[in-house]
C-alpha cells in the first residue's frame, strides 16, 4: 500500500526544494518525490514542509535528565570528571528510565537517527522500545584491554536482545585521556563502528601532551600519550573510514588533513562546545578539505535539550561569528550537516538522511503556520531559523509514525525521567556531604 504525504515544500537535501510536493511511500521506503500535482495529495500538511528526518551524528540519550549539572563550574576537566563520578552512582532502571525520555525528545525534535555512546547500554534497550533508528556505541573505560573486553561483552548481552536493522551495533572507547593505546587496538580488532570523543578542549590536549594543567589529580585518567588524540590513533594505525570521531575542537591544519586523508567522520557538536567554554570547531576548514562532517546535539548533561532546531542555529551562528562572515554556513548547508552530512559521517548515506527513491522512509514534518517566515521567501531559511519541536506535526522511521504531536504520551516518561533525576541528585548530595565531613 503507498500512502503519500504532500506540503507547501518538500526539501529532498540531496535535490533541489520542491513547492508544493510530496513523498510516496511504500514498505518503509520512499518510493518517489515529486510535485503533489503529480504524485497526488494524500495526507496534506498546509503551511509545512516534509524533510528527511534529523540523523543526530552524537548523543546520550542516558543523560537526558542531567540537564543543568555542573553548568559553568570553569575547565572542562572539572566538569567531565563530575559527570563521570555522578553517572557511576545510579543503576541501569534509573539509566533506561533516562534514555527512554531521551528517545522521546528526540523524536519529538524531528530525529529519525541517533548515533549514540551508551554508558550502560540502556540507549539501544531505549531505542528500540519507542521506535527510534540508533547506532549504539557501548561506552568501554580504562587501560586494560581485557577488562575493556569484558566490560563490552556484559554491555552487548544487555543489548543484544534488542539488535536489528534499526538498532545497530558500535563499540566507543571514550576518549584518549581515559583509554589506553592498547585498548583502542583492542576496540578496532572486534570490526564493528567506532566512535570516539577528541580533542574537545584545549586543557584536555594539553593533558594529554604533557600531564600538566587543570586534569591533574583526576584519578580515573590513563597515562598521556605525549602526542594529541589524533596522533596517536595515527601512530597506531588507526584512522579508519569506520571511526567517528567527535568534536575535534582543537585540531591543527595536519590534523585535519589526517582526517581528510582517512576519511574518518567527525561529530560537530556546537552547542555542547560553546555551553562547556571548549571553542568553536573549524566545520569550514573540515568540509573545505572533504572530511564527513555531521551535527549531534550531544547531551543535556552539556547543552540544554536534544533540540535540533536550536543545533542548528548554534551551528550557523557559530560558524559565521570564527569566520566573522555572513556567508560562512547557510541555512541550506546547516540542514545538510544535520540530514545527510551525519549520515555520511557514520556512513549510513545510502540508507538514510535525504528523500530518495529507495531510502528508508524516515520523515519528518515540521509546520511553520503562523509564524513569522511566512509567506514563504525560502523554505530551507524558514525552517531552520523557524522550525523547533513544538512545530514538529509527525515522525516517522520507516513510514511508521513514531510521534505525533498532541497524541504522544509524556506523562509517564517525564514522571520516571524526573524519577531517575531526583534520585540521581540524592546519591550526588549524599557523595558531596561525605566528602566535605571532617575525617576522624
Amino acid at each position: 500500500m503507498t500512502e503519500i504525504l504532500s506540503a507547501d515544500w518538500v526539501l529532498p537535501v540531496s535535490a533541489p526544494p520542491i513547492e508544493e510536493g510530496a513523498v510516496a511511500i511504500e514498505d518503509g521506503r520512499v518510493a518517489a518525490v515529486g510535485p503533489a500535482a503529480e504524485l497526488g495529495s494524500g495526507t496534506q500538511y498546509p503551511g509545512a514542509v516534509i524533510l528527511p528526518g534529523f540523523v543526530n551524528a552524537h548523543s546520550h540519550l542516558e543523560y537526558s535528565v542531567y540537564a543543568g549539572f555542573g553548568d559553568g563550574i570553569g575547565d572542562f576537566a572539572a566538569w567531565v570528571d563530575l559527570h563521570t563520578q555522578r553517572k557511576r552512582r545510579i543503576g541501569f532502571e534509573e539509566m533506561l528510565d533516562s534514555a527512554r525520555l531521551g528517545a522521546a525528545e528526540c523524536l519529538a525534535s524531528g530525529i529519525t537517527t541517533v548515533a549514540d555512546c551508551s554508558y550502560s547500554g540502556a540507549a539501544g534497550v531505549a531505542a528500540a522500545e519507542l521506535g527510534l533508528r540508533a547506532l549504539v556505541y557501548l561506552e568501554v573505560f580504562g587501560d586494560a584491554a581485557e577488562a575493556a573486553v569484558q566490560q563490552f561483552a556484559e554491555l552487548r548481552e544487555r543489548v543484544e536482545p534488542f539488535l536489528s536493522a534499526q538498532i545497530r551495533l558500535g563499540i566507543s572507547p571514550h576518549a584518549p585521556y581515559s583509554i589506553s593505546p592498547s585498548v583502542y587496538r583492542t576496540c578496532f580488532e572486534l570490526g564493528l563502528p567506532v566512535a570516539t570523543h577528541l580533542s574537545e578542549s584545549a586543557s584536555e590536549v594539553r593533558y594529554l601532551h604533557d600531564g600538566g594543567g587543570p586534569w591533574q589529580g583526576i584519578d580515573w585518567l590513563v597515562d598521556p600519550p605525549g602526542t594529541t588524540g589524533l596522533r596517536l590513533l595515527e601512530r597506531e594505525g588507526l584512522l579508519d573510514p569506520r571511526l567517528l570521531a567527535v568534536h575535534c575542537v582543537v585540531v591543527e591544519p595536519d590534523e585535519i588533513e589526517l582526517l581528510a586523508r582517512n576519511d574518518v567522520g567527525v561529530a560537530h557538536c556546537p552547542r555542547s562546545n560553546a555551553f562547556l567554554g571548549c571553542g568553536i570547531a573549524p566545520v569550514a576548514e573540515l568540509t573545505a578539505a572533504g572530511v564527513r562532517v555531521g551535527l549531534g546535539t550531544d547531551s543535556p548533561t552539556s547543552t540544554p535539550s536534544f533540540d535540533m532546531f536550536d543545533e542548528l542555529r548554534a551551528a550557523i551562528g557559530l560558524a559565521r561569528l570564527r569566520a566573522e562572515r555572513a556567508d560562512a554556513l547557510s541555512a541550506t548547508q546547516a540542514l545538510e550537516l544535520a540530514t545527510l552530512g551525519s549520515a555520511r559521517a557514520l556512513g549510513l548515506d545510502d540508507e538514510i538522511g535525504s528523500l530518495e527513491p529507495g531510502k528508508r522512509a524516515d520523515v519528518a514534518v515540521v509546520s511553520l503556520d503562523g509564524s513569522p517566515f511566512l509567506p514563504w521567501e525560502d523554505p530551507a531559511t524558514a525552517l531552520v531559523l523557524g522550525g523547533s519541536p513544538e512545530r514538529v506535526l509527525t515522525t516517522l522511521v520507516e513510514g511508521k509514525v513514531r510521534y505525533l504531536r498532541g497524541e504522544f504520551e509524556w506523562h509517564e516518561l517525564r514522571q520516571n525521567g524526573a524519577g531517575a533525576r531526583r534520585r540521581l541528585l540524592a546519591h550526588a548530595h549524599r557523595a558531596d556531604v561525605s566528602a566535605a565531613a571532617p575525617s576522624r
